[in-house]
Formats: C-alpha cells, sequence, structure tokens
C-alpha cells in the first residue's frame, strides 16, 4: 500500500530536511516516524547497526551486501542492543539506549510509517528508493544560502572522503574528479568548499531529476514561501492525511514571530520565509558574485537571475 512506503527526506545539508521532516512526522494518520540520519557518522549504531568510515557514504547494488540487513532493522525498529553497546563511552550513551529502545517499540506498537531524514544519504537514495521501496522527497536549496550557512558555521569538509569511494567517483562525481582531488590534495578557501559541496550534491540532483519522475524536487525557497500550500502537496504526494492539527503544527513551526536563526540548528521553529532569504543580508555582493560563478551553470538548472 502506498501508505505504508518507507519515506526518504534528503538533499544537500542545510536544505530544510529537518524542518521537511518534522513536519510530515506531525501527521498522525497514518503515525510517521522520524529517523534522524542513518548514514550520519553521528548516527547511534543501536538504531543502525552499520559504521560508515566517512561523510556521504555511497551504496548502490555493487557493494549493499552490508547495509542489506541493518536497513531492513531499521525500517522494522528493530534495536540492536549488542550493536550499541559497542559504541557505548559514556554514561549519556548509555541513557540512549532505553531511550531508543523505547522509541523504536512504540514505533512497532503504533506501526508507524518509517521517515528517514538524511541529506548525507543523498548519492544512495537511488538504492534506497529501489531497494526498500522509498517515496522520496529531495530538497534543493540556493547555492548563496548553502555557502552562508556552511561559512558562517565553520563546517569545512574532508574532501578525501569522496576519493575513498572510487565507486561514487566513478559512476556519479566523475565530471568533478580534478576539483576533489585538488580540494582533498590542499586546503581551500571555505567558500570554496562550500561551492564545491554544492556542485557535488545538486549534480546528482539535476542527474535524479532527470530520472526519477516519480520523486518530489522541492526548492527550500518555494516551501518557506507559502509552507501550508506546500505541504499540502507533499501530504497528498505522500498519501498522508492533511488535517487541521497538521495545519498548525505547520503555521506554528514556520510563522513571522518565530526567529530567523537558532544557535541550535536542529530547532526547526523559525520564520520561514525571512530565514530562506537572510543570506541576502549577509552576504557581500562580491561573495555572491563568486558564489554563483562557482556554482553556474548548475545553479542555473535550478535558478533563475531573479533568485540571485
Amino acid at each position: 500500500m502506498d501508505d505504508a512506503r518507507p519515506i526518504l527526506v534528503t538533499g544537500s545539508h542545510r536544505s530544510g530536511t529537518g524542518w521537511i521532516g518534522r513536519m510530515i512526522a506531525a501527521c498522525r494518520r497514518p503515525p510517521v516516524a522520524y529517523l534522524w540520519e542513518p548514514f550520519s557518522l553521528l548516527h547511534r549504531p543501536g538504531t543502525f547497526a552499520v559504521r560508515f568510515p566517512y561523510w556521504f557514504p555511497y551504496v548502490s547494488t555493487a557493494n549493499e551486501e552490508p547495509y542489506l540487513g541493518p536497513m531492513r532493522d531499521l525500517l522494522s525498529y528493530r534495536y540492536r542492543i549488542s550493536a550499541e553497546l559497542t559504541a557505548v563511552r559514556s554514561l549519556k550513551d548509555v541513557a540512549r539506549m532505553p531511550r531508543d529502545w523505547l522509541t523504536f517499540a512504540r514505533y512497532r506498537r503504533i506501526r508507524a510509517r518509517p521517515l528517514l531524514k538524511d541529506p548525507i544519504a543523498v548519492f544512495s537514495a537511488g538504492w534506497l528508493a529501489d531497494r526498500f521501496s522509498m517515496d522520496v522527497v529531495v530538497l534543493i536549496r540556493h547555492p548563496a544560502a548553502f555557502a552562508d550557512s556552511l561559512v558562517r558555521r565553520g563546517w569545512r569538509h574532508p574532501f578525501d572522503h569522496f576519493l575513498r569511494q572510487p565507486l561514487l567517483v566513478s559512476e556519479v562525481l566523475s565530471p568533478f574528479e580534478e576539483q576533489i582531488r585538488k580540494f582533498a590534495t590542499a586546503e581551500q578557501p571555505l567558500l570554496d568548499q562550500a561551492c564545491l559541496l554544492w556542485n557535488l550534491v545538486h549534480h546528482a540532483i539535476a542527474q535524479y531529476r532527470a530520472s526519477r519522475p516519480g520523486w518530489l524536487f522541492l526548492r527550500l525557497e518555494d516551501v518557506a514561501q507559502d509552507p501550508e500550500v506546500a505541504f499540502a502537496r507533499i501530504y497528498g504526494h505522500l498519501h498522508l492525511s492533511f488535517d487541521d492539527p497538521v495545519r498548525r503544527t505547520i503555521r506554528e513551526h514556520s510563522a513571522p514571530s518565530n526567529p530567523v536563526e537558532t544557535a541550535d540548528p536542529s530547532v526547526v521553529r523559525r520564520n520561514s520565509r525571512a530565514a530562506a532569504v537572510a543570506w541576502r543580508s549577509r552576504l557581500d555582493a562580491s561573495e555572491v558574485e563568486r558564489i554563483r560563478t562557482l556554482t553556474d551553470p548548475l545553479a542555473s538548472a535550478f535558478y533563475s537571475d531573479e533568485d540571485w
């Protein structure tokens, strides 16, 4: 049944996947289980019994064997205590175990529909969709907004993590191999790093958009402009009930009275319209021009001149 299919919310990080995922998980008919970034290096192994050695792991039919069983366990809410014990390093880790076990038990009891919120799985989205019959929602974000977000947080990326995945480079990122090697060899300016990372992720998204007509592709800016209309479309696509409690939740989490920014990036209650375009008041003209230069022509596939 369509309303039982797992859901994947992906795209670039800092593209609103947390907000979109949380608002979808506000559905109670059917109930939806919010599962946080199983492909992240920071996920808890009790929830997904895999330890990835790099960011943005690429899984396909060619290397899927170690991941099939753990993903089936995750989608069935089977918590693996033995896997979690191998990662326990503090009392905080110990405290997470009963919390996560009880959460999974509740998801099983209410037969919740799994929702994976995971931008780190963007390169593996095709495998997840094909192997586990997932409905996929892909978020796109303006390159200037993405770069501004990473620069303000000082988030550098280890580009050698791509080179350590030759299958990913050969099958998805081959047009950028020379640039990736340059960035992996010598530290580059943070703004340039953000632009290359935007290109890599959105190159994959452009390929998906051309070959996966059944997926839902959304620009964050469009969702933020009119959240109720956008989420009505999302809920319809996913065969979820868009009722009054869901509408209220969306209004509360996107209202103009909410802050534009928060110190905690996991907080999803924002002034959605202002937050989506806050980069315009933070970046100077030279920075915007450099971002546009470094991300075109790919950026032009998603954004027009008016969007700059």
